[in-house]
């Protein structure tokens, strides 16, 4: 029996239920760099097929090399996998401790593999009421409780809350003086580069950070990702990672997405406009609240009117796919999240959303 997973992105599954290409959906629960990948990315993995008869560099080494120059740290400091969520399932194994903390609502994948490695999973719950806000001094009591680890995504996921560097710095200090290892999720994080403590995280050697290339650099379906820790840690992780974990293609991938400053400056320009503009647009129905973000979706409440899910099945008709969040922890079954599309996208989804709950009014 084949598993079943609470995300977005089942493009497929969808376009088989509902019997048409994949390519007659719009996909507004997966967010995915709406530019998609770089033209240097697509060169390289078009020079990388003759490649193909050879096995990958199982070191990673030139993916590393542009990891270091994109981030401006050793190239010591980065291991590379087959998506983050293989490192998220690796790290409980490397962990000292059986007692973790989960910021939520986030990414469900954290508490999955904490429980296969027989951890306990707590939640540390963020209250859509005060804007998903961190109270430090309610973290530090909760820490003082005894966690081993501290689970932490930044921009929040599904929020899209960012917290500033200054904050998630204070959040590490507590960490340390605690005894807790932090775990920090920045999967989203190209999007606003800018904002990441990643040197300040990094130097204090009592955390890691989790990176994706899937939804900035637009290539999910090639699952590639990697981790920003010390060095000893990243040796004990790529130490537990299978052989040839991550294929030749997405290393040709991956090295020339961080190298395409253009396509990347032309990306965070677009989402930035681009999530205004819909924030702007559905902020005028008055059955929805949409919440601040810095990433490339947006979360949104239905306050008045019909359940997230009944929304999305009122929308798939229109062959319009978004992400009901009734699943994460501490959401009701009212919010939903959407990505950042194209403006043609977005236009379609706000008519479609107009259709719906004007005739709900």
């Amino acid at each position: 029996m084949s598993r079943t997973h609470d995300h977005g992105g089942a493009i497929f599954a969808t376009a088989r239920r509902m019997g048409v290409p994949p390519s007659a959906l719009m996909d507004f629960s997966a967010s995915i760099n709406p530019l998609g990948l770089s033209a240097l990315a697509r060169d390289a993995i078009g020079r990388a097929l003759d490649s193909l008869v050879h096995y990958p560099d199982a070191g990673h080494q030139e993916l590393k090399e542009a990891l270091a120059h994109y981030h401006g740290l050793p190239a010591a400091h980065f291991v590379v996998a087959n998506g983050s969520t293989e490192l998220i399932y690796q790290l409980p194994a490397v962990l000292s401790g059986k007692r973790a903390l989960i910021a939520a609502p986030s990414f469900s994948e954290y508490e999955r593999a904490l429980k296969r490695q027989q951890w306990e999973s707590h939640h540390f719950p963020l209250s859509p009421g005060d804007g998903f806000s961190l109270d430090l001094a309610r973290l530090e009591a909760k820490l003082a409780e005894g966690y081993d680890a501290f689970y932490l995504c930044n921009p929040g996921n599904p929020s899209g809350t960012l917290y500033p560097p200054h904050l998630v710095e204070q959040v590490c200090e507590l960490c340390s003086a605690a005894k807790t290892f932090l775990v920090l999720d920045e999967a989203f994080m190209d999007f606003c580069e800018e904002a990441s403590a990643k040197h300040s995280i990094i130097e204090g050697g009592n955390a890691l950070i989790l990176r994706s290339m899937t939804k900035f650099f637009g290539i999910p379906g090639l699952r590639l990702g990697y981790a920003m820790a010390d060095e000893p840690l990243c040796g004990r992780l790529d130490a537990l990672g299978v052989p040839w974990n991550v294929n030749t293609l997405a290393l040709a991938a991956g090295t020339a997405s961080l190298q395409d400053q253009e396509h990347n400056q032309r990306t965070r320009r677009f989402s930035d406009h681009e999530r205004r503009y819909l924030s702007e647009q559905l902020a005028g129905f008055p059955q929805l609240r949409v919440y601040p973000s810095r990433a490339n979706f947006l979360l949104v409440e239905i306050v008045d009117g019909m359940t997230a899910r009944e929304l999305a099945e009122r929308l798939l008709p229109e062959l319009v796919i978004i992400r009901d969040c009734a699943t994460f922890y501490g959401l009701t079954p009212y919010f939903f999240r959407i990505a950042v599309r194209t403006r043609a996208e977005n236009e379609r989804l706000v008519a479609c959303l107009g259709k719906i709950l004007r005739k709900g009014e």
